[in-house]
């Protein structure tokens, strides 16, 4: 069996126990372990200088971590800059919030080109290479570059744009030749698939072949590759059983106390743009002020740890949520009730498999994203014999999979309002009904099968 050779921006702590934390970690660890091989990437530390010469390197079991720590230019033009501040808001359709720039491109080209000479001397010829997200499209071509003959696949963890959206980076017809260097190219819906396929046909004149399985050969910059959806998923039986326990924990129990029988609407995402907290919060208003029998009955739980706290704008965001949960909070508050606890920091999943539980509404309702597996959670924590009611944004991947959510446009600010009354009056059987519906898509599909199905079509792919 070939060795499995995972690429990331950062990769997972090194000590087992805080792995679970991260569905990604989970699917990457449980692959590796199988085949033995490589978690190669970003240590997740500043230096300052020039970045790491050669990568720090530990082994447990048939597994070997590699990583290296960046220099403080390397971090603010290939992370800060263009990966952040280029790519992801390029990539969830945010065109106003891109910045241009050819030095953090250099940058991003750079650092891709320093993991890539660091890598190719750890290979074996007949490893094969999984890379993962924005950060690292350019790699693929890199190691090509170098000779390296791999069988190499990547994963988009994010939205894939249209091509008229894609357009509007000057670059965009090289960054997809680099992401053709691969043999295999996955995302997390057909719609992001067809995205892609449709610049292929419309913007480099290349062959696009659709097969039964929902699958595209692609043939362009003398490349032949392989294209397919992978919805990413979650490790649906532990949660339900972290769930059942968590249940009883302290932290839940203190938050079931502070409720005093108030139901609960609870929203977890990281402080981020693309998440639609602005509008959640608007939502939420707009639920207090149609429907007035939910003051002092209704409370919102929103989590939102601090992402890229040096980019402005993160602060920006951070500063227009506090402003709008003081003011919603200043309008409806009473004595002994506080509408929204808006809480900036970051829970263990044990804690929030517990709240997730608790809490009769699942608020998920960002603007753009890739899968958003925060829905998925929520689902698998509720109690199969009294569910809580998902609200989830259209524009989210999950939203492909998980049909008997209340599936909202976050834009729409009434509109999700009405589906939160919704939520909160819907009756038990109906409940039941679209968590059961919503279960069986979850345990069929969950974070085993998302690894082997991309492992699987890896080895398959066009090659050579």
């Amino acid at each position: 069996m070939s060795r499995l050779v995972v690429v990331s921006n950062r990769v997972a702590p090194i000590d087992e126990g805080k792995q679970a934390a991260g569905g990604l970690a989970v699917a990457v660890l449980a692959a590796l372990k199988k085949t033995g091989g490589i978690w190669f990437g970003w240590s997740g530390n500043v230096v300052e200088g020039e970045s790491q010469d050669e990568p720090r390197r530990t082994d447990v079991g048939r597994l070997t971590y590699a990583t290296l720590d960046l220099g403080r230019r390397d971090f603010e033009e290939y992370y800060n800059g263009f990966a952040n501040q280029t790519l992801w808001p390029l990539f969830h359709y945010r065109l106003g919030l891109i910045e241009v720039s050819r030095r953090t491109r250099e940058g991003y080209k750079r650092v891709n080109g320093y993991f890539a000479d660091r890598l190719a001397p750890l290979l074996r010829p007949d490893d094969m290479v999984w890379v993962h997200d924005y950060h690292l499209i350019p790699f693929g071509e890199e190691l090509r570059q170098k000779g390296c003959q791999q069988r190499m696949g990547f994963f988009l963890h994010t939205p894939f744009p249209a091509p008229e959206v894609l357009s509007v980076l000057p670059n965009h017809r090289e960054l997809i030749r680099e992401l053709c260097a691969y043999d295999l190219v996955g995302f997390h819906t057909q719609v992001d698939l067809r995205c892609f396929a449709n610049y292929i046909r419309f913007e480099t004149n290349g062959e696009v072949e659709e097969r039964a399985d929902g699958s595209m050969l692609i043939r362009a910059f003398d490349r032949t590759l392989l294209a397919r959806a992978f919805p990413i998923s979650i490790d649906t039986a532990n949660l339900e059983s972290l769930a059942q326990t968590a249940a009883r924990s302290r932290h839940t129990e203190r938050l079931k106390e502070s409720l005093v029988g108030r139901r609960l609407i609870i929203g977890v995402d990281r402080l981020d743009y693309s998440k639609g907290l602005p509008q959640r919060f608007q939502a939420f208003e707009q639920l207090l002020a149609s429907y007035q029998e939910h003051c002092n009955r209704v409370s919102f739980l929103q989590v939102a740890p601090p992402s890229r706290e040096d980019v402005p704008e993160y602060i920006a965001i951070r500063r227009e949520l506090s402003e709008l949960s003081g003011r919603i909070n200043g309008r409806f508050a009473e004595f002994d009730w506080v509408p929204i606890r808006y809480l900036n920091k970051s829970f263990g999943r044990r804690v929030l498999a517990g709240f997730y539980r608790t809490a009769n509404v699942g608020l998920v309702t960002p603007l753009r994203d890739g899968m958003n597996l925060v829905a998925k959670e929520y689902v698998a924590c509720q109690d199969p014999d009294d569910p809580g009611v998902l609200v989830l944004s259209c524009f989210a991947g999950a939203a492909r999979e998980l049909g008997e959510a209340l599936i909202v446009n976050p834009f729409d600010v009434e509109g999700v309002a009405d589906a939160l009354q919704r939520a909160l009056i819907m009756p038990q059987g109906e409940r039941k009904e679209r968590h059961a519906a919503m279960m069986r898509t979850l345990r069929a599909h969950d974070i085993g099968w998302w690894r082997e199905s991309y492992v699987d079509a890896l080895t398959r792919a066009p090659y050579g």
